[in-house]
């Protein structure tokens, strides 16, 4: 049997996987689906020059769903070996049996399915020996060390490397798989001056490693975050407007995708409850899905239940067009699957013609908090009422005052996401939700 992990793994993968369902069928199962997966890795890690850890991943995995009506079991197993395969299946369907009938369970509709596949240029593999990846990780923490004589210690800076093969089928006929890379690189830091010690970081992730940001300027990056937090005072409670960074303003926004997914709506848990069609963001935002961008980390042809994944507008001039929907969410709300079962696929927040360059924005705001880092669970999803510690930056006259931490934001969700005054143009690509700097009109800050 073939060691390595990429395409030519896609027919072994294709047999296990029409093997469960010829099994689940056998059963007497009438639908089924199964997806398996072989993936392997490499994480180093070093901290003050010294390797702290080199591990290996190698993972394989099969997970299979099987249907007797409208009854549901699932079971899933490490071992591909056709027995382990079978007596998987058996599980699943000795529990199916036990389960209650439930109207919306089963596979997606047929006519859903997948029939295009493009390369979407996900298979990057890094061909990286242990040695090189341990120097790179020692020049990443190294050039952020040299940065400032205050930044005493480290957290130590790690490199990642992934990849894996994927095939998913199902008793409709759907069968499809390909493999995908992932590779990152990190760094983080701690700048004491006194008794004064403050942490940041830094970090790249690509499917291709020859667009990681170099080394070097992680580790400088996380230094210079480092250092400038050093001085960080609390602040005295008041109303003020505060700027999300980038990778913040992505949890606001997936805040929003939370309150709009299916099982949120139909178990009548949202802040944003029968919001389809109303203004949800400003009317100069737009919020566009588009699953197809070549070597983007959300990609897909499809989703995990085989559905054909389609760009689409999910906000259009502030208005929600419709809710994130996989099979048996779409049923329980009476609608069809928006292919999103698992999540959303590349999500690109813009405001076309009204985007603005970081200084615009801090020019805008004129006195405000500019938040870098939340901490804490504070949000309710059910009412959107916001709460999180955070720290970052206050800023007067549209420049950098001094640093801030100790405090907490707080406000209501939906007001929030109304409020938004000004986005930017600095889109940071690291993730599902691609989006810049936010800017919300006012909020709740407490401290002093």
């Amino acid at each position: 049997m073939s060691q390595e992990v990429d395409a030519t793994r896609i027919p072994e993968l294709e047999q296990v996987v029409g093997s469960a369902l010829a099994r689940a069928k056998q059963a007497g199962a009438s639908s089924a689906d199964a997806d398996a997966s072989i993936q392997k890795g490499l994480t180093v890690s070093v901290r003050l020059g010294e390797v702290e850890t080199i591990e290996y991943h190698r993972d394989r995995g099969m997970a299979v769903t099987v249907y007797f009506g409208h009854r549901k079991g699932s079971a899933s197993t490490a071992d591909l070996r056709s027995a382990a395969v079978n007596l998987t299946v058996d599980k699943a369907c000795a529990i199916a049996r036990h389960t209650a009938s439930d109207e919306c369970a089963g596979l997606a509709d047929a006519d859903a399915m997948a029939r295009e596949f493009p390369d979407l240029d996900l298979d990057h593999p890094w061909t990286i020996e242990p040695e090189q990846a341990v120097e790179i990780a020692r020049e990443c923490e190294a050039a952020g060390l040299a940065v400032d004589a205050r930044l005493k210690n480290s957290e130590g800076a790690s490199l990642s490397t992934h990849r894996g093969v994927r095939v998913f089928g199902n008793s409709h006929g759907f069968l499809a798989g390909y493999p995908s890379t992932s590779h990152s690189l990190s760094c983080a830091l701690l700048a004491q001056a006194g008794s004064d010690m403050q942490r940041d970081y830094w970090y790249s992730v690509s499917r291709d490693a020859a667009e990681l940001q170099p080394g070097p300027v992680i580790g400088r990056r996380a230094a210079e975050r480092a250092v400038a937090r050093l001085g960080a005072r609390r602040l005295g409670t008041r109303r003020a407007p505060v700027l999300f960074s980038p990778e913040m303003a992505r949890g606001l926004y997936s805040h929003l995708v939370g309150a709009i997914r299916g099982t949120s709506q139909y178990r009548r848990a949202s802040f944003l409850l029968d919001a389809a069609g109303q203004q949800v963001l400003p009317a100069f935002m737009q919020m566009q899905e588009r699953p197809h961008l070549p070597r983007a980390l959300a990609s897909s042809s499809f989703d995990g239940e085989g559905v054909a994944t389609r760009d689409r507008e999910l906000v259009h001039d502030g208005v929600l067009d419709g809710y994130v929907l996989g099979s048996y969410s779409a049923r329980k709300l009476g609608l069809k699957t928006t292919g999103n079962a698992g999540g959303v696929h590349n999500l690109l927040v813009s405001a076309p013609g009204a985007s603005h360059e970081f200084a615009e924005l801090l020019s805008q705001m004129g006195s405000g908090l500019y938040v870098t880092e939340l901490m804490g669970q504070g949000v309710n999803g059910v009412t959107g009422d916001y709460s999180r510690g955070a720290s970052g930056f206050w800023i007067e006259g549209g420049a950098v005052a001094y640093p801030v931490h100790e405090i907490t934001i707080a406000g209501n969700l939906r007001d929030m996401l109304r409020g938004i005054v000004a986005i930017g143009t600095d889109v940071d690509e690291r993730g599902a939700i691609r989006c810049g700097s936010v800017l919300v009109e006012g909020m709740t800050i407490a401290g002093e």
